[in-house]
């Protein structure tokens, strides 16, 4: 584990249109930032309102919906990246096997 965050949210910032029915359930995206340094409050986490490429292209406003901070690290966040599934080796490839 490399991180825990604890943030507050207000929940009336909330835009109802923005909530998207799942097959498990009702979700709603939204984005966090880690700041190198901390505010006045000792925070130094930002979450708001997922924005679409277009509004991230058109610099628009982000809906601020709260705070936090980090609260333990051991200083080794990565960067997620999609699993990849592994290569299948058809019958014709070397794959270094002696069967």
């Amino acid at each position: 584990m490399a991180s825990l965050i604890s943030v507050s949210i207000d929940v009336s910032k909330l835009p109802k249109e923005k909530f998207v029915k799942g097959k498990k359930g009702v979700y709603y995206k939204f984005t966090i930032g880690v700041n190198d340094t901390t505010n006045q409050y000792g925070q130094n986490v930002s979450m708001w309102d997922e924005q679409t490429q277009e509004e991230r292209e058109a610099k628009a406003k982000k809906n601020y919906l709260g705070n936090g901070k980090v609260f333990w690290t051991d200083n080794n966040i990565v960067r997620a990246e999609p699993k990849t599934e592994e290569p299948i080796i058809q019958d014709d490839q070397e794959d270094g096997l002696p069967f």
